[in-house]
């Protein structure tokens, strides 16, 4: 299925106005209760194309155009559209404060007992998590940008006041997300006889080195990164100990929530009083990627274009970099250690914290790798290798191949993949969070490494690849009830297994959108050049010149009439494949064929003319 980012996302902001706006009223809904991780999803399906696509802009009422406001009827027109945008962020930022005036970063329903016999406290339900950190830089940038330019364009009083407002709320809680991200990074060192080590050298040994020898490998791999770490992040005084001994192994990244001890980060800003960390300092896979895809839009082109950060954020985006740039490099490194075959691709990455196994955790360690591939321009070699992987991560997901009686990959699809939040006993039974959306997953990050190919063989492989993922998730809309033209429903793809009902889940209707921005990005980019086409058309640009040059020196009684408009239509095709042959040479051959054959025809008649005569 043909990958469409502009009809396809204009499909599913028709399903969000339909489904949330109600007489031209927005409705949360609270399916599960409140969460400002799943609230932040919702809006974001709305907020990020607005964002980042400009034929989607809702800022600018004159400009809107005609096919996005038939999409979002509901909620009226093109100058009722980005007031009523304002309302609804300025309602979840109020909703999303404590009684202190702090921004609110609960996980709600999201989270989960681990005892399904258990019931969680209010305040277990009221914890941050990196989601809704993430989400909220996002969002919250997102936000400012579209305050930026709206506000020029209203004169209403109420509305200018609101958008007081909101920038104020929103500037805080882009601040109070930030210094959170900044308390929720986690370097864990362990000994390599420790359960963790020995897991992490099995898995970086493949069977092939000794634990000794992969401690050697570690140690010159990771030198320099370690002593960067030590030497500009604020630890722990056992840790930052532990660290300089090169006999330790270690892991960083970020852990679910604020870690316990976490020191607070000091910062001009009023962002409140900030709260105790209860995680353990352990980094998740699944949490590491959802830190850095956030991070990555504080040093956007859009958000450094505007201007959106004001000096401290500025300031701790620069802390946030630092370690972006930590992680991906330690993390590419463990997934392509060692000179033969990659620990990424013996699929399922086993996680040393947690020691779960699991498709999923190859795909996120897929995703940082894929992430890194683009910040540093991939070799050949690297793409090749890496669309193996998520070729075979989309067929052992049964995304691409059929699903077998009793098969294990159902897990991945409903309910998902369930992590236990090591720490939060502290606070009433221990909890899990639930990951059960591989396949968009799988889908955005196909599409990034697509848009960094510039290898033909590989570009059209993770195309075909990307093309298969999303026939794949777009039949798994839900087609009837609450929801409808929304996310998800897997049984609809594998009625024989014992997955449940449909149900709205706004986390995987948020990474679709993700995706169809991923695939705009995609198409924007100017195409592949080809070596071997240009080439030819160079030859054939050649032939041609000279065959042109050849037939205008035929008598001029010869040029008038059909003649000399066939020739002038062929020197306006030539200097176009002229221009255009370094960038689009398959094109330029194309026209310059046309060229070569209208060529001939007069040729042809001349030559039949002669002969009569």
């Amino acid at each position: 299925m043909q990958i469409k980012p502009r009809q396809h996302l204009l499909e599913v902001w028709q399903a969000i106005s339909r489904h949330s706006f109600t007489d031209g009223e927005w409705e949360w809904g609270r399916t599960g209760g409140l969460s400002s991780v799943a609230d932040a999803e919702r809006l974001l399906c709305l907020m990020y194309p607005a964002t980042e696509i400009p034929a989607f802009r809702l800022d600018e009422p004159d400009t809107t155009e005609r096919d996005v406001q038939t999409a979002l009827k509901n909620a009226g027109g093109r100058l009722e559209i980005p007031a009523k945008i304002v309302g609804i962020l300025a309602d979840f930022m109020r909703t999303h404060t404590t009684d202190d005036k702090r921004p609110s970063f609960s996980g709600g329903h999201y989270f989960s007992p681990r005892d399904p016999e258990h019931v969680l406290t209010e305040e277990q339900r009221a914890l941050g998590v990196v989601d809704s950190f993430s989400m909220s830089i996002t969002l919250s940038l997102a936000t400012l940008g579209f305050l930026k330019v709206y506000e020029t364009k209203t004169r209403r009083g109420e509305i200018r006041a609101l958008i007081d407002e909101l920038r104020a709320a929103t500037e805080t809680r882009l601040t109070a997300a930030m210094v959170s991200m900044l308390r929720s990074f986690s370097v864990n060192v362990f000994d390599p006889e420790e359960p963790q080590g020995r897991t992490l050298c099995k898995l970086l040994g493949q069977g092939q080195a000794s634990d000794r020898v992969v401690l050697q490998q570690f140690q010159r791999r990771f030198r320099s990164l370690r002593s960067i770490i030590g030497d500009s992040l604020v630890l722990g005084v056992d840790v930052a100990d532990r660290l300089r001994d090169e006999n330790q192994l270690f892991e960083c990244g970020w852990s679910w929530s604020l870690v316990k001890d976490a020191p607070l980060v000091e910062t001009t800003a009023d962002i409140g009083p900030q709260p105790d960390g209860i995680a353990r300092s352990v980094p998740y896979l699944y949490f590491t990627v959802v830190a850095l895809d956030g991070i990555q839009d504080l040093f956007s082109d859009r958000t450094l274009t505007l201007g959106l950060l004001n000096a401290e954020q500025q300031r701790l985006a620069d802390a946030l970099r630092l370690r972006w740039e930590i992680t991906q490099q330690y993390w590419s490194g463990i997934a392509r250690f060692g000179d033969g075959a990659w620990p990424l691709e013996d699929i399922p990455w086993r996680t040393t914290g947690q020691r779960q196994e699991s498709e999923y955790f190859s795909l996120s360690v897929a995703a940082i790798l894929v992430q890194d591939l683009v910040r540093r321009r991939a070799t050949d070699d690297d793409l090749t290798r890496t669309v193996a992987v998520m070729e075979r991560l989309a067929e052992r997901a049964r995304v691409t191949s059929r699903m077998t009686l009793r098969d294990g990959a159902v897990q991945l699809h409903s309910p998902g993949i369930k992590l236990p939040l090591q720490g939060s006993d502290a606070a009433g039974p221990p909890m899990m969070w639930t990951m059960g959306d591989f396949s968009a997953q799988l889908l955005k990050r196909t599409i990034q490494l697509c848009a960094l190919s510039r290898n033909p063989s590989s570009h059209d492989r993770l195309l075909r690849l990307a093309e298969d993922i999303f026939d794949h998730v777009w039949r798994r809309r839900i087609r009837e009830g609450e929801g409808t033209g929304l996310w998800d429903n897997p049984g609809a793809l594998y009625p024989d297994t014992t997955m449940g009902d449909a149900r709205l889940t706004w986390s995987t209707t948020e990474r679709v959108t993700e995706c169809m921005v991923a695939a705009r990005g995609l198409y924007i980019q100017p195409p592949i050049r080809s070596a071997e086409l240009a080439s030819l058309a160079s030859a054939l640009l050649s032939e041609a010149t000279h065959l042109l040059g050849s037939e205008q020196l035929e008598p001029t009684s010869h040029q008038e009439g059909s003649r000399g408009t066939t020739l002038t239509g062929v020197e306006v095709k030539l200097r176009r494949a002229r221009e255009i042959i370094d960038r689009q040479p398959g094109t330029a051959a194309a026209l310059t064929l046309e060229i070569l054959g209208e060529l001939d025809t007069l040729a042809l008649a001349r030559q039949t003319a002669s002969r009569g005569v």
